[in-house]
């Protein structure tokens, strides 16, 4: 069975097993194998009598079209595991995806999925209670609970036969450009990468931290005049050095800096924040809703991610919150399919900054959703979080 039956039944598909999963599918195991097929796995039947909510998962790796290169890392694919929840008719979709520093796997998301037993809720309006349940099951996996967010989020926006931008009381022509991210390379490479997108984009993001870091941004600015932003990914380790390249970075156009130094230096960020001509975002600083509170004053803003804070119910908390203590906002992804992306796009017209390009960077996407017009996101008037499966 190909694996892309799983978005047209009622539960995923097994290819490598050659077995069909009803309800909830509970994966043992979950080891992938090279490349993006997984070894076969076994099946545990579904819980959850008639009008349950009824969960369903599986694997997938995600292929980089190109070597995504940080200062901490390089990869060329992001292990994922795709989530789908049922109820009386309707589906709602979701996904986790682990990057190398969340620290989390296709094993621990299953694992975590496997625990879930949600057969006494038979009201999915019931979301609080739902989500409640689900974030008390471990501390972190923060991955695997946004998954099941994401799905039940599409599957409630669905059942009201609307979209969530909608239901925030948000005005989808005030979605903001968003930023197409260009990995640490060679100079050639990145003048490359770089004439591949500034016709489609108005603001690109570049990636930061290395003694390369000059030379990259000289090589950009002999292709592009475009508006840029940095992120360091905690890469920088001199704050006097930092604050130096952040002056020298404003004089070639960059608009804003993410996380300039270690998430475990708060001092050492705010001194360059109060220093800075150009806005500071915390983003590996601040996980989740109660982060916020250290943070401020550190930075001037935060970077909301759905993998991180678990979801989209606490991403939204999250903007409200930082908004009350007047600090800037934006939503950022990891490596992701449009599901995950489209979900945090929802968000995207109350936010400073976007950088909502992760199923982009991508060249085995599973849904159509939010679209790139002119640089600026397109919400579009699809129910829920806005995908339809390929």
């Amino acid at each position: 069975m190909d694996r892309r039956e799983f978005f047209k039944q009622s539960a995923f598909g097994a290819a490598a097993a050659g077995l069909a999963l009803s309800g909830l599918g509970s994966l043992q195991g979950c080891r992938p194998s090279s490349g993006s097929d997984y070894a076969p796995y076994s099946m545990k039947p579904a819980r959850g009598g008639e009008g349950a909510l009824r969960l369903s998962f599986e694997p997938y790796e995600l292929e980089l079209r190109h070597t995504f290169t940080v200062s901490g890392n390089s990869r060329k694919s992001t292990p994922g595991v795709q989530v789908r929840l049922d109820y009386e008719g309707f589906t709602g979709y979701g996904e986790a995806s682990m990057p190398p520093y969340l620290g989390q796997s296709v094993q621990s998301v299953c694992s975590f999925l496997e625990r879930i037993d949600l057969s006494s809720f038979t009201d999915p309006f019931l979301m609080d209670d739902i989500l409640d349940y689900i974030d008390s099951l471990s501390e972190g996996d923060t991955a695997a609970k946004a998954a099941v967010d994401i799905a039940l989020h599409d599957l409630v926006g669905k059942m009201l036969a609307s979209p969530w931008y909608r239901i925030w009381g948000l005005n989808p022509s005030k979605a903001p450009l968003t930023t197409f991210t260009i990995g640490i390379d060679t100079p050639e490479i990145v003048k490359q990468k770089t004439l591949e997108c500034a016709s489609q984009f108005r603001i690109l993001k570049i990636k930061v931290g290395t003694p390369s870091d000059w030379e990259m941004i000289r090589a950009i600015r002999e292709v592009t005049s475009l508006p840029l932003a940095v992120d360091a990914n905690q890469g920088w380790k001199d704050c006097r050095m930092a604050l130096d390249e952040i002056f020298w970075l404003k004089e070639q156009g960059v608009v804003m800096v993410e996380q300039p130094m270690g998430k475990d230096r708060p001092d050492e960020n705010a001194w360059i924040t109060e220093r800075s001509p150009l806005p500071i975002f915390a983003d590996e600083a601040v996980q989740r809703l109660r982060d916020i509170p250290s943070v401020k004053g550190a930075y001037h803003g935060i970077n909301i991610k759905l993998m991180k804070c678990t979801g989209m119910r606490e991403a939204w908390k999250m903007l409200n919150y930082a908004r009350a203590e007047g600090m800037k906002v934006m939503i950022g992804c990891m490596t992701e399919t449009s599901c995950a992306v489209s979900a945090a796009a929802q968000l995207s017209p109350a936010v400073d900054f976007a950088d909502l390009d992760g199923n982009l960077l991508i060249s085995n996407d599973l849904f159509s959703g939010v679209t790139v017009q002119d640089g600026r996101l397109c919400l579009g008037e699809g129910s829920g979080i806005g995908v339809t499966p390929l």
